[in-house]
Protein backbone atom coordinates (compact mmCIF):
# COMPACT_ATOMS: atom_id res chain seq x y z
CA UNK A 1 0.00 0.00 0.00
CA UNK A 2 1.89 3.50 -0.95
CA UNK A 3 1.99 5.87 1.63
CA UNK A 4 0.41 9.46 0.41
CA UNK A 5 3.11 12.23 0.46
CA UNK A 6 0.98 14.93 0.97
CA UNK A 7 0.90 16.91 4.19
CA UNK A 8 -2.04 16.53 6.62
CA UNK A 9 -4.88 18.82 5.96
CA UNK A 10 -4.68 22.10 7.11
CA UNK A 11 -0.53 21.79 7.40
CA UNK A 12 1.77 22.99 4.64
CA UNK A 13 5.27 22.53 3.50
CA UNK A 14 7.26 25.35 2.49
CA UNK A 15 10.05 24.53 -0.13
CA UNK A 16 13.23 26.88 -0.28
CA UNK A 17 11.89 29.73 -2.21
CA UNK A 18 8.74 29.93 -0.29
CA UNK A 19 10.92 29.87 2.93
CA UNK A 20 12.75 32.77 1.67
CA UNK A 21 9.98 35.16 0.91
CA UNK A 22 8.38 34.11 4.74
CA UNK A 23 11.67 35.22 6.05
CA UNK A 24 11.72 38.40 4.34
CA UNK A 25 8.75 39.39 5.43
CA UNK A 26 9.11 38.12 9.13
CA UNK A 27 12.21 40.01 9.08
CA UNK A 28 10.43 43.46 8.12
CA UNK A 29 7.68 42.57 11.23
CA UNK A 30 10.84 42.19 13.50
CA UNK A 31 12.69 45.46 12.57
CA UNK A 32 9.05 47.38 12.71
CA UNK A 33 8.77 45.27 16.29
CA UNK A 34 12.19 46.31 17.26
CA UNK A 35 11.83 49.94 16.29
CA UNK A 36 9.01 50.27 18.68
CA UNK A 37 10.73 48.94 21.49
CA UNK A 38 9.31 45.42 21.79
CA UNK A 39 11.22 42.59 22.67
CA UNK A 40 11.58 38.80 21.75
CA UNK A 41 10.05 36.20 23.74
CA UNK A 42 9.20 32.41 23.15
CA UNK A 43 7.35 30.28 24.62
CA UNK A 44 6.65 26.11 23.99
CA UNK A 45 4.57 24.64 21.77
CA UNK A 46 2.36 22.94 24.61
CA UNK A 47 0.71 24.12 27.38
CA UNK A 48 -1.02 22.97 30.37
CA UNK A 49 -4.68 21.97 29.60
CA UNK A 50 -5.78 23.94 32.22
CA UNK A 51 -3.87 26.63 31.21
CA UNK A 52 -5.84 26.85 27.94
CA UNK A 53 -9.41 26.01 28.77
CA UNK A 54 -11.60 28.80 29.80
CA UNK A 55 -10.03 31.55 28.23
CA UNK A 56 -10.99 31.52 24.43
CA UNK A 57 -15.06 31.10 24.88
CA UNK A 58 -16.55 27.74 24.20
CA UNK A 59 -16.04 27.48 20.61
CA UNK A 60 -11.89 27.91 21.09
CA UNK A 61 -12.37 25.19 23.36
CA UNK A 62 -13.91 23.17 20.59
CA UNK A 63 -10.72 23.94 18.75
CA UNK A 64 -7.78 23.26 20.37
CA UNK A 65 -5.55 20.50 19.32
CA UNK A 66 -5.15 18.14 23.00
CA UNK A 67 -2.58 16.06 23.47
CA UNK A 68 -3.44 12.65 25.20
CA UNK A 69 -2.46 11.55 28.78
CA UNK A 70 0.15 8.57 28.14
CA UNK A 71 0.66 5.44 29.91
CA UNK A 72 -1.39 4.30 32.89
CA UNK A 73 -3.36 7.72 33.25
CA UNK A 74 -4.60 7.15 29.77
CA UNK A 75 -5.66 3.17 30.67
CA UNK A 76 -7.40 4.87 33.70
CA UNK A 77 -8.90 8.00 32.32
CA UNK A 78 -10.31 5.27 29.68
CA UNK A 79 -11.98 3.20 32.47
CA UNK A 80 -14.03 6.00 33.48
CA UNK A 81 -17.96 5.60 32.47
CA UNK A 82 -17.80 9.46 31.07
CA UNK A 83 -14.29 10.48 30.97
CA UNK A 84 -13.82 13.97 29.98
CA UNK A 85 -11.74 16.31 27.85
CA UNK A 86 -8.99 17.00 31.42
CA UNK A 87 -9.34 13.12 32.04
CA UNK A 88 -8.17 12.08 28.75
CA UNK A 89 -5.37 14.78 27.82
CA UNK A 90 -3.58 17.28 30.20
CA UNK A 91 -2.19 19.08 27.42
CA UNK A 92 -2.53 21.17 24.51
CA UNK A 93 -1.21 22.66 21.38
CA UNK A 94 -0.94 26.43 22.09
CA UNK A 95 -4.18 27.72 20.37
CA UNK A 96 -2.90 31.66 20.44
CA UNK A 97 0.35 33.46 21.88
CA UNK A 98 -1.45 35.76 24.17
CA UNK A 99 -2.81 33.00 26.71
CA UNK A 100 0.93 31.63 26.79
CA UNK A 101 2.11 35.88 27.67
CA UNK A 102 -0.39 35.88 30.38
CA UNK A 103 1.07 32.84 31.89
CA UNK A 104 4.70 34.06 31.38
CA UNK A 105 3.88 37.27 33.12
CA UNK A 106 2.06 35.92 35.90
CA UNK A 107 5.24 33.44 36.58
CA UNK A 108 8.14 36.24 35.65
CA UNK A 109 6.43 39.37 36.95
CA UNK A 110 9.50 39.81 39.44
CA UNK A 111 11.80 39.61 36.64
CA UNK A 112 10.05 41.43 34.09
CA UNK A 113 10.34 45.48 33.64
CA UNK A 114 7.28 47.70 34.76
CA UNK A 115 6.17 47.91 31.56
CA UNK A 116 6.25 44.77 29.10
CA UNK A 117 6.89 45.08 25.73
CA UNK A 118 7.18 42.04 24.02
CA UNK A 119 7.02 40.67 20.09
CA UNK A 120 6.80 36.79 19.04
CA UNK A 121 6.60 35.00 16.15
CA UNK A 122 5.66 31.86 16.75
CA UNK A 123 2.96 28.97 15.14
CA UNK A 124 -0.15 28.15 16.26
CA UNK A 125 -2.79 25.58 16.16
CA UNK A 126 -6.58 25.27 15.38
CA UNK A 127 -8.74 22.60 14.89
CA UNK A 128 -10.27 24.72 12.33
CA UNK A 129 -11.61 23.34 8.69
CA UNK A 130 -9.43 24.21 6.15
CA UNK A 131 -10.19 27.24 3.36
CA UNK A 132 -8.66 29.99 1.84
CA UNK A 133 -6.29 32.09 4.02
CA UNK A 134 -7.14 29.87 7.15
CA UNK A 135 -4.86 26.78 8.00
CA UNK A 136 -4.35 24.49 11.21
CA UNK A 137 -1.34 25.29 11.51
CA UNK A 138 -0.30 28.63 10.99
CA UNK A 139 1.85 32.07 12.03
CA UNK A 140 1.09 34.84 14.34
CA UNK A 141 3.23 38.17 15.10
CA UNK A 142 2.26 39.78 18.21
CA UNK A 143 3.07 42.31 20.05
CA UNK A 144 1.59 43.16 23.42
CA UNK A 145 2.35 45.84 25.93
CA UNK A 146 1.51 44.71 29.69
CA UNK A 147 1.39 47.05 32.48
CA UNK A 148 -0.01 50.17 31.57
CA UNK A 149 -3.90 51.01 31.46
CA UNK A 150 -2.94 54.27 28.91
CA UNK A 151 -3.87 54.35 25.72
CA UNK A 152 -0.70 55.45 24.61
CA UNK A 153 -0.75 51.59 24.67
CA UNK A 154 -2.94 50.75 22.12
CA UNK A 155 -1.44 53.79 19.83
CA UNK A 156 1.90 52.24 19.88
CA UNK A 157 0.10 48.71 19.01
CA UNK A 158 -1.70 49.94 16.17
CA UNK A 159 1.52 52.37 15.05
CA UNK A 160 3.42 48.98 14.61
CA UNK A 161 0.83 47.09 12.67
CA UNK A 162 0.07 49.99 10.62
CA UNK A 163 4.06 50.47 9.78
CA UNK A 164 4.04 46.57 8.89
CA UNK A 165 1.43 47.13 6.19
CA UNK A 166 3.26 49.75 4.74
CA UNK A 167 6.52 48.06 5.22
CA UNK A 168 5.21 45.29 3.22
CA UNK A 169 3.60 47.61 0.79
CA UNK A 170 -0.09 45.99 1.36
CA UNK A 171 -2.39 48.96 0.64
CA UNK A 172 -5.99 48.97 0.66
CA UNK A 173 -6.33 47.86 4.36
CA UNK A 174 -7.55 49.14 7.09
CA UNK A 175 -7.86 49.08 11.08
CA UNK A 176 -11.21 48.75 12.45
CA UNK A 177 -11.77 49.68 16.31
CA UNK A 178 -14.49 49.57 18.89
CA UNK A 179 -14.55 48.84 22.44
CA UNK A 180 -15.94 46.10 24.42
CA UNK A 181 -17.79 48.36 27.11
CA UNK A 182 -19.65 50.66 24.26
CA UNK A 183 -21.07 47.15 22.85
CA UNK A 184 -22.18 46.61 26.41
CA UNK A 185 -23.47 49.95 26.42
CA UNK A 186 -25.53 49.25 23.77
CA UNK A 187 -26.50 45.85 24.70
CA UNK A 188 -28.04 47.83 27.69
CA UNK A 189 -29.74 50.50 25.56
CA UNK A 190 -31.62 47.70 23.27
CA UNK A 191 -33.03 45.95 26.81
CA UNK A 192 -31.05 42.44 25.79
CA UNK A 193 -30.53 40.35 29.51
CA UNK A 194 -26.77 40.54 30.48
CA UNK A 195 -27.38 36.36 30.18
CA UNK A 196 -27.11 37.25 26.54
CA UNK A 197 -24.35 39.63 25.97
CA UNK A 198 -22.28 36.89 24.79
CA UNK A 199 -24.71 35.06 22.62
CA UNK A 200 -25.42 38.73 21.05
CA UNK A 201 -21.52 39.58 20.79
CA UNK A 202 -21.00 36.36 18.69
CA UNK A 203 -24.03 37.25 16.33
CA UNK A 204 -22.84 40.44 15.61
CA UNK A 205 -19.14 39.68 15.37
CA UNK A 206 -20.33 37.76 11.83
CA UNK A 207 -21.39 41.11 9.99
CA UNK A 208 -18.55 40.72 7.41
CA UNK A 209 -19.23 37.21 6.87
CA UNK A 210 -22.95 36.99 7.19
CA UNK A 211 -24.50 40.10 6.13
CA UNK A 212 -26.84 42.32 8.33
CA UNK A 213 -29.80 39.68 7.31
CA UNK A 214 -27.98 36.94 8.60
CA UNK A 215 -26.65 38.99 11.87
CA UNK A 216 -30.46 39.45 12.38
CA UNK A 217 -31.78 35.86 11.73
CA UNK A 218 -28.67 34.35 14.06
CA UNK A 219 -29.67 36.89 16.92
CA UNK A 220 -33.16 35.46 16.84
CA UNK A 221 -31.68 31.97 17.04
CA UNK A 222 -29.69 33.21 20.35
CA UNK A 223 -33.22 33.99 21.82
CA UNK A 224 -32.61 38.09 21.15
CA UNK A 225 -36.16 39.63 20.37
CA UNK A 226 -37.26 41.34 17.44
CA UNK A 227 -38.03 44.33 19.45
CA UNK A 228 -34.45 44.45 21.09
CA UNK A 229 -32.49 43.72 17.56
CA UNK A 230 -34.42 46.76 15.89
CA UNK A 231 -32.91 48.80 18.80
CA UNK A 232 -30.14 47.68 18.73
CA UNK A 233 -28.72 47.49 15.19
CA UNK A 234 -29.88 50.80 13.96
CA UNK A 235 -27.56 52.44 17.03
CA UNK A 236 -24.42 50.54 15.87
CA UNK A 237 -25.09 52.00 12.30
CA UNK A 238 -22.72 55.02 12.01
CA UNK A 239 -20.46 55.91 8.87
CA UNK A 240 -16.88 57.39 9.24
CA UNK A 241 -16.56 60.01 6.75
CA UNK A 242 -12.53 60.62 4.65
CA UNK A 243 -11.16 63.65 3.63
CA UNK A 244 -9.16 63.98 0.23
CA UNK A 245 -6.00 63.23 2.13
CA UNK A 246 -7.33 60.15 3.55
CA UNK A 247 -7.74 61.27 7.14
CA UNK A 248 -10.87 59.15 8.96
CA UNK A 249 -13.00 61.44 10.89
CA UNK A 250 -13.65 59.45 13.94
CA UNK A 251 -14.48 62.07 16.34
CA UNK A 252 -17.21 63.03 14.81
CA UNK A 253 -18.88 59.12 14.41
CA UNK A 254 -18.24 59.27 17.94
CA UNK A 255 -19.59 62.00 19.16
CA UNK A 256 -22.61 60.42 16.66
CA UNK A 257 -22.56 57.12 18.95
CA UNK A 258 -22.35 59.13 22.42
CA UNK A 259 -25.67 60.87 21.41
CA UNK A 260 -26.81 57.24 20.86
CA UNK A 261 -26.46 55.65 24.05
CA UNK A 262 -26.81 58.36 26.76
CA UNK A 263 -25.62 58.83 29.48
CA UNK A 264 -24.90 55.08 30.64
CA UNK A 265 -21.46 54.84 32.51
CA UNK A 266 -19.90 52.36 30.57
CA UNK A 267 -20.47 53.81 27.19
CA UNK A 268 -19.46 57.18 28.33
CA UNK A 269 -16.01 55.78 29.41
CA UNK A 270 -15.46 53.60 26.46
CA UNK A 271 -15.99 56.59 24.33
CA UNK A 272 -13.32 58.80 26.30
CA UNK A 273 -11.18 55.76 25.84
CA UNK A 274 -11.71 55.85 21.79
CA UNK A 275 -11.75 59.55 21.81
CA UNK A 276 -8.37 59.51 22.95
CA UNK A 277 -6.92 56.56 20.98
CA UNK A 278 -8.09 58.04 17.96
CA UNK A 279 -6.33 61.88 19.02
CA UNK A 280 -3.18 59.73 19.78
CA UNK A 281 -3.18 58.01 16.54
CA UNK A 282 -3.07 61.15 14.69
CA UNK A 283 0.44 61.04 15.31
CA UNK A 284 1.64 57.53 14.43
CA UNK A 285 1.64 55.42 11.24
CA UNK A 286 -1.72 54.66 11.82
CA UNK A 287 -3.31 58.18 11.15
CA UNK A 288 -5.00 57.07 8.21
CA UNK A 289 -6.05 53.84 9.10
CA UNK A 290 -8.20 53.66 12.20
CA UNK A 291 -11.50 53.34 11.31
CA UNK A 292 -13.99 53.65 14.13
CA UNK A 293 -16.97 50.38 13.42
CA UNK A 294 -19.85 49.94 15.91
CA UNK A 295 -20.08 46.31 14.81
CA UNK A 296 -16.97 44.90 15.42
CA UNK A 297 -17.12 42.62 18.29
CA UNK A 298 -13.81 40.03 18.38
CA UNK A 299 -15.05 36.56 19.60
CA UNK A 300 -12.59 35.64 22.32
CA UNK A 301 -13.81 36.36 25.47
CA UNK A 302 -10.94 37.59 27.10
CA UNK A 303 -10.92 41.27 26.14
CA UNK A 304 -11.66 44.38 28.24
CA UNK A 305 -11.57 47.38 26.52
CA UNK A 306 -10.79 48.62 23.01
CA UNK A 307 -10.44 45.74 20.20
CA UNK A 308 -9.02 46.03 16.67
CA UNK A 309 -9.18 43.97 13.67
CA UNK A 310 -7.74 44.59 9.94
CA UNK A 311 -10.02 44.54 6.97
CA UNK A 312 -8.98 44.81 3.36
CA UNK A 313 -11.40 45.32 0.73
CA UNK A 314 -9.83 42.10 -1.30
CA UNK A 315 -10.61 39.65 1.81
CA UNK A 316 -13.64 38.29 4.15
CA UNK A 317 -12.53 38.53 6.84
CA UNK A 318 -9.95 39.24 9.58
CA UNK A 319 -6.34 39.75 8.28
CA UNK A 320 -5.28 40.51 12.19
CA UNK A 321 -6.83 41.51 15.11
CA UNK A 322 -6.66 42.08 18.96
CA UNK A 323 -7.19 44.69 21.56
CA UNK A 324 -6.94 45.24 25.61
CA UNK A 325 -7.39 42.48 28.00
CA UNK A 326 -7.08 43.98 31.23
CA UNK A 327 -8.50 40.52 33.04
CA UNK A 328 -6.47 37.78 31.53
CA UNK A 329 -3.46 37.80 33.84
CA UNK A 330 -4.68 38.00 36.52
CA UNK A 331 -7.18 34.41 36.11
CA UNK A 332 -3.38 33.26 36.78
CA UNK A 333 -2.47 34.96 40.15
CA UNK A 334 -4.05 37.26 42.79
CA UNK A 335 -3.74 40.30 41.00
CA UNK A 336 -5.11 42.12 38.12
CA UNK A 337 -2.32 43.74 35.56
CA UNK A 338 -3.43 45.70 32.17
CA UNK A 339 -2.28 44.77 28.83
CA UNK A 340 -3.16 45.24 25.65
CA UNK A 341 -1.84 43.63 22.25
CA UNK A 342 -2.21 42.73 18.75
CA UNK A 343 -2.21 39.51 16.61
CA UNK A 344 -1.30 40.08 12.65
CA UNK A 345 -2.97 37.43 10.62
CA UNK A 346 0.59 37.15 8.79
CA UNK A 347 -0.22 34.15 6.69
CA UNK A 348 -3.58 35.65 4.75
CA UNK A 349 -1.68 38.44 4.26
CA UNK A 350 1.10 36.40 2.56
CA UNK A 351 -1.91 34.77 0.29
CA UNK A 352 -3.08 38.48 -0.41
CA UNK A 353 0.44 39.67 -1.58
CA UNK A 354 0.98 36.40 -3.54
CA UNK A 355 -2.17 37.38 -5.34
CA UNK A 356 -1.16 40.69 -6.01
CA UNK A 357 2.09 39.53 -7.26
CA UNK A 358 3.93 42.22 -4.54
CA UNK A 359 6.08 39.50 -2.99
CA UNK A 360 9.41 40.62 -3.41
CA UNK A 361 12.16 38.40 -5.31
CA UNK A 362 14.79 37.85 -1.77
CA UNK A 363 18.40 37.59 -2.63
CA UNK A 364 19.35 34.20 -3.58
CA UNK A 365 20.75 32.44 -0.60
CA UNK A 366 24.08 31.38 -2.49
CA UNK A 367 26.32 34.19 -3.62
CA UNK A 368 29.06 31.50 -5.41
CA UNK A 369 29.28 28.23 -6.33
CA UNK A 370 32.64 26.53 -6.45
CA UNK A 371 32.75 23.90 -9.55
CA UNK A 372 34.82 20.66 -9.25
CA UNK A 373 37.04 19.67 -12.00
CA UNK A 374 38.25 17.01 -10.50
CA UNK A 375 39.06 14.77 -7.67
CA UNK A 376 42.45 16.08 -7.04
CA UNK A 377 41.25 19.88 -7.21
CA UNK A 378 38.58 19.11 -4.02
CA UNK A 379 41.18 19.97 -1.71
CA UNK A 380 42.19 23.38 -2.85
CA UNK A 381 38.28 23.91 -4.19
CA UNK A 382 37.05 23.23 -0.07
CA UNK A 383 40.43 25.30 0.98
CA UNK A 384 38.38 28.08 -1.45
CA UNK A 385 35.31 27.77 -0.17
CA UNK A 386 36.33 28.04 3.59
CA UNK A 387 38.01 31.40 2.73
CA UNK A 388 35.12 32.96 1.11
CA UNK A 389 32.83 32.09 3.85
CA UNK A 390 35.36 33.38 6.84
CA UNK A 391 34.97 36.46 4.57
CA UNK A 392 31.26 36.82 4.16
CA UNK A 393 30.10 35.27 1.30
CA UNK A 394 27.41 32.26 1.52
CA UNK A 395 29.61 29.22 -0.73
CA UNK A 396 28.46 26.36 -2.51
CA UNK A 397 30.44 23.52 -3.21
CA UNK A 398 29.17 21.30 -6.20
CA UNK A 399 29.70 17.78 -5.24
CA UNK A 400 30.23 15.56 -7.83
CA UNK A 401 32.56 15.47 -10.83
CA UNK A 402 30.26 16.83 -13.97
CA UNK A 403 30.85 18.38 -17.25
CA UNK A 404 30.54 22.12 -16.60
CA UNK A 405 27.19 22.39 -17.94
CA UNK A 406 25.51 20.42 -15.50
CA UNK A 407 27.36 22.38 -13.26
CA UNK A 408 26.12 25.38 -14.22
CA UNK A 409 22.52 24.31 -14.80
CA UNK A 410 23.00 23.49 -11.57
CA UNK A 411 23.47 27.14 -10.07
CA UNK A 412 20.62 28.48 -12.58
CA UNK A 413 18.70 26.23 -10.91
CA UNK A 414 19.61 28.11 -7.28
CA UNK A 415 19.64 31.01 -8.77
CA UNK A 416 23.31 31.14 -7.72
CA UNK A 417 24.68 34.32 -10.20
CA UNK A 418 28.37 33.34 -9.62
CA UNK A 419 30.46 30.44 -10.09
CA UNK A 420 33.99 29.97 -9.85
CA UNK A 421 36.30 27.57 -11.90
CA UNK A 422 39.43 25.87 -10.42
CA UNK A 423 40.92 24.09 -13.35
CA UNK A 424 44.18 23.11 -13.73
CA UNK A 425 45.87 26.29 -15.23
CA UNK A 426 43.91 28.23 -12.67
CA UNK A 427 45.66 26.11 -9.48
CA UNK A 428 49.06 25.99 -11.22
CA UNK A 429 49.27 29.76 -11.49
CA UNK A 430 47.30 30.83 -8.23
CA UNK A 431 44.26 32.72 -9.97
CA UNK A 432 40.37 32.25 -10.02
CA UNK A 433 37.94 31.97 -12.88
CA UNK A 434 34.83 33.60 -12.10
CA UNK A 435 31.83 33.42 -14.13
CA UNK A 436 28.91 35.84 -14.26
CA UNK A 437 25.84 33.77 -14.88
CA UNK A 438 23.48 36.74 -15.15
CA UNK A 439 25.48 38.19 -18.02
CA UNK A 440 28.21 35.30 -19.14
CA UNK A 441 31.26 37.17 -18.51
CA UNK A 442 34.13 35.23 -17.13
CA UNK A 443 37.45 36.41 -15.63
CA UNK A 444 40.37 35.29 -14.02
CA UNK A 445 41.66 37.07 -10.92
CA UNK A 446 44.16 36.90 -7.77
CA UNK A 447 43.58 34.95 -5.39
CA UNK A 448 43.18 37.36 -2.95
CA UNK A 449 40.77 39.51 -5.14
CA UNK A 450 37.69 37.01 -5.45
CA UNK A 451 35.90 38.64 -2.37
CA UNK A 452 35.96 42.00 -3.44
CA UNK A 453 35.22 41.28 -7.27
CA UNK A 454 32.15 39.39 -6.48
CA UNK A 455 30.50 41.50 -3.76
CA UNK A 456 30.91 44.46 -6.08
CA UNK A 457 29.19 42.74 -8.76
CA UNK A 458 26.55 41.21 -6.73
CA UNK A 459 25.27 45.35 -6.04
Amino acid sequence: MSISTKPASGFRDFLPNEMRQRQHVFHIIREVYKAHGFEELDTPCFERLDTLLGKYGDEGDQLMFKVLQRGRKLEKALNLDEPKDTDLADMGLRYDLTVPLARIYAQYKNELPRYFKRYQISPVWRADRPQKGRYREFYQCDVDIVGSSSMTCEAEVTSALAMVLKKLDFSGATIQVNHRMLLRAFIEAADIDVSLETDTLVAIDKLDKIGIDGVTKELLERGITQESIDKLLPMLDITVDVDDQGMPDNLAALNALGEKIGHLESGQQALKDLGELFTLGQHTAAATMLRLDPYLARGLSYYTGPIFEIRSSDFSGSLGGGGRYDGLIGMFGKESVPACGFSLGIERILVLLEERQQLQQVKPPVDVLITLWSQEALPTCLKLAQKLREDGLKVDLYPDLDKYKKQFKYADERDIPFVILLGKDEIAQDLIGIKNLKTGEQETVAYDKVVEIIKCKDK
